[in-house]
């Protein structure tokens, strides 16, 4: 599900880059129709919230692993060693 909502916040950035370019285009003819600048807003909002859903998928993780960082080590299958002066 994270590679689809990568793919779409991909297109929707290049909708969001369309829409402004034919507001900048428009305005450029005289004054544009209202609902152009909205043709650009509804990408953005879209934006907004994959985004938002992006940024929070690694503290999501760290939360779902119990609050701590997965090392480099236990990631390779390998114990990591205890730090001195830790006793179990």
């Amino acid at each position: 599900m994270n590679m689809w909502v990568r793919q779409i916040h991909r297109w929707l950035s290049m909708a969001f880059t369309a829409g402004v370019l034919a507001y900048i285009v428009a305005m450029g003819q005289g004054q544009p129709p209202a609902w152009l600048g909205l043709f650009a807003l509804l990408p953005l909002i879209l934006l907004l919230v994959s985004g938002l859903y992006l940024f929070a998928l690694p503290h999501a993780a760290r939360w779902r692993s119990g609050g701590r960082a997965i090392s480099q080590s236990e990631s390779n299958g390998r114990q990591a060693a205890a730090p001195p002066g830790w006793v179990p």
